[in-house]
């Protein structure tokens, strides 16, 4: 038998998006129901799953999701995550701790609950 987390606690909210949303990045409140990329050592608020030509993104705001993550490998345990300003997280010293479960070292892959 094979572990798996996906769809642990999954929930989605639809939002609008401002400016260029990519499945996959995290993303931040740009205003009431819309969302944007998020800056380099923000917090954020969820991971866009998928995002329409119509400019709304299904983001992902809790439960077990998959990010690409940059710098040094997250520890495993709780973890303060934030983005990284290149569409994918990284570790930093203050912000929101999630419970990271998983991390891929050779795909640079984080798996983490929200």
């Amino acid at each position: 038998m094979s572990v798996s987390f996906g769809g642990v606690g999954e929930v989605f909210a639809t939002f609008k998006t401002h400016g260029t949303v990519a499945a996959g990045e995290p993303v931040g409140m740009q205003a009431n129901g819309q969302v944007k990329t998020c800056a380099a050592g923000a917090e954020f608020i969820g991971v866009a799953g998928s995002v329409a030509a119509d400019g709304h993104a299904n983001v992902q705001v809790k439960g077990y999701c998959e990010a690409v993550y940059s710098s040094t490998a997250p520890a495993l345990g709780r973890t303060v995550l934030v983005a990284d300003g290149a569409g994918g997280v990284k570790t930093a010293q203050a912000g929101t701790a999630y419970a990271v479960i998983y991390v891929d070292t050779t795909n640079k892959i984080v798996g983490f609950i929200m």
